[in-house]
């Protein structure tokens, strides 16, 4: 046990805090690095004759800053809380434990010379000599070096990992880590998360979500999605969900200057998915879904008034034993407005509409036949094609030769910048070409797998249109017509103005025709 200068009995501290820590729970937990060092502070306490009043632990390291630490912070907090602050000291295993950064150190150490409680460290000698102060401070220096040193050790073996295509960082959502064979720890699917941050970016992509503010009532309509405590998933979330580049299978860290590589992790979406989200949300702002919408009107804000061209609303009505449902038009200035309809007649007509658009069997087959010859026939010429995307792709390393020449030789900052802007884009394109070129002849699915939520929706919208689920209701809307629906009260809808495909399946022309072989 250290030796320690005698002390008057007027000055002699009675009562002792110990001050324990580690840089990590794991080292708390599972080291049990905290109780080791609580035992040896006790000892030398009683050895000493002092009362141990409180014991304040840490398992955070707050990268030399005590302030950072909410032990320490307690314990300057019950020091201050005290009316006799002199009789304590403050005992603590080693002076590393302290403070490992010379700045921070000093400051601490005046910290508690300001509230005159003393510090006795069980493996230094602390004095107030010129010496003693000096070999103080050397060794606070040395401990700010090795954690200096450590550090930077971490982030290199950090960054060979993320060069190696690993993610070491804390997993995303929908990913936990798993020890794997020959990968170490291995992002890995984490269900149903996965399934559900699949299914977002792959409506965002092909337009079933249009805005942001879609995909988060998406979202909180998900029971397993993590929200906050006010039970919403916050627009931060939401973006910071799009932009990840690491469910395209690809690692993305910018503080330190890398981007687009390879990772070993199972992707939830393919990269040309991620590129068509990123495009989304770098086009026009979409105007948010109105938040009155909800499975009582699935047509609110769709159908407009025919005499105004303006959307109409829906409420409920009460009635004298029960409620009624109406949609309206609200406008000003309309010779409709406030002539409501009853929710059954105005759905009922377009359930009506819907049916209509359904294509004859006859039809559907041709359609369905002629798109399979055209997905043998794309098969069939995939050599042809992966030579076309091979030779792309070298064009483009050609180019990210050429660039890194130039960045090398830029002279000034301004043109580096935007030299490396240029290849990050040749390196995303370049990542595009090449998931391309694998996949090239080896479709993950037969036509039929593929097409078949798309043929099964052309073959009777009404299907889809009688989902639970108010997102598949509004998706119909918008893959069905090119426009909103005109209504008059009274006479029902007017012509409508459908999608391509149901234009060209509903063409009287084409089905008087049924699609008849060309001659020769």
């Amino acid at each position: 046990m250290p030796a320690h200068t005698p002390q008057s009995p007027e000055t002699a501290p009675t009562k002792a805090l110990i001050y324990c820590r580690v840089s990590s729970s794991k080292q708390a937990t599972e080291f049990h690095g905290l109780d080791s060092q609580e035992a040896r502070c006790r000892s030398h306490a009683l050895h000493m004759g002092y009362e141990v009043e409180a014991v304040f632990p840490d398992d955070v390291s707050g990268a030399g800053d005590f302030m950072r630490r909410p032990g320490m912070v307690a314990l300057l907090s019950y020091l201050d809380a005290q009316p006799d602050r002199k009789n304590y000291v403050v005992i603590f295993d080693d002076l590393k434990r302290f403070a490992r950064d010379t700045e921070f150190h000093i400051k601490l150490r005046k910290a508690f010379r300001m509230r005159g409680a003393q510090i006795e460290c069980l493996n230094f000698r602390l004095e107030d000599t010129p010496e003693g102060k000096f070999i103080e401070t050397i060794l606070a220096a040395q401990g700010e070096l090795e954690r200096e040193q450590n550090s930077r050790q971490v982030v290199q073996k950090m960054k060979a990992r993320v060069m190696a295509g690993y993610w070491c960082f804390s997993p995303p959502k929908g990913y936990r880590y798993k020890k794997v064979a020959g990968h170490g720890k291995l992002l890995v699917r984490k269900e149903p998360l996965a399934s559900i941050i699949k299914e977002t970016l792959e409506a965002f992509a092909c337009g079933r979500l249009e805005s942001v503010a879609e995909v988060k009532r998406f979202l909180e309509s998900q029971p397993a999605y993590p929200r906050d405590h006010r039970g919403e998933v916050h627009f931060e979330r939401v973006a910071e969900l799009l932009n990840r580049m690491l469910y395209a299978g690809y690692i993305e860290v910018p503080k330190w200057g890398m981007s687009f590589i390879p990772a070993k992790h199972e992707p939830l979406v393919s990269l040309a998915t991620w590129q068509r989200v990123q495009e989304r949300l770098k086009g026009p702002p979409k105007a948010p879904v109105r938040k009155d919408l909800n499975e009582d009107f699935p047509l609110r804000g769709f159908v407009c008034c025919a005499s105004c061209n303006q959307p109409m609303t829906a409420c409920w009505s009460k009635g004298r034993t029960k409620h009624y449902a109406y949609y309206l038009c609200d406008t000003r200035d309309c010779p409709d407005r406030r002539k409501s309809v009853r929710k059954e007649i105005i759905e009922g007509e377009f359930e009506t509409l819907l049916a209509s658009l359904k294509p004859s069997a006859h039809l559907f087959h041709a359609i369905y036949e002629m798109l399979r010859d055209q997905w043998n026939d794309r098969l069939a010429r995939s050599e042809e094609m992966a030579r076309a995307v091979a030779g792309e792709l070298q064009r483009v390393e050609v180019k990210v030769r050429q660039l890194v020449d130039r960045v090398m030789g830029a002279s000034t900052s301004a043109l580096a910048e935007a030299y490396e802007a240029r290849l990050r884009e040749l390196h995303e394109h370049k990542a595009a070409l090449s998931e391309k070129a694998a996949s090239i002849g080896k479709p993950q699915a037969t036509f039929a797998e593929t097409y078949r939520t798309a043929f099964a929706f052309i073959a009777n919208p009404c299907n889809l249109w009688h989902s639970p689920r108010l997102e598949d209701r509004r998706a119909v809307l918008r893959l069905v017509f090119a426009e909103r629906l005109a209504y008059q009260r009274g006479s029902g809808y007017r012509t409508a103005q459908t999608a391509l495909i149901f234009k060209m399946l509903g063409d009287k022309n084409m089905q008087m025709e049924e699609v008849v072989e060309p001659r020769g």
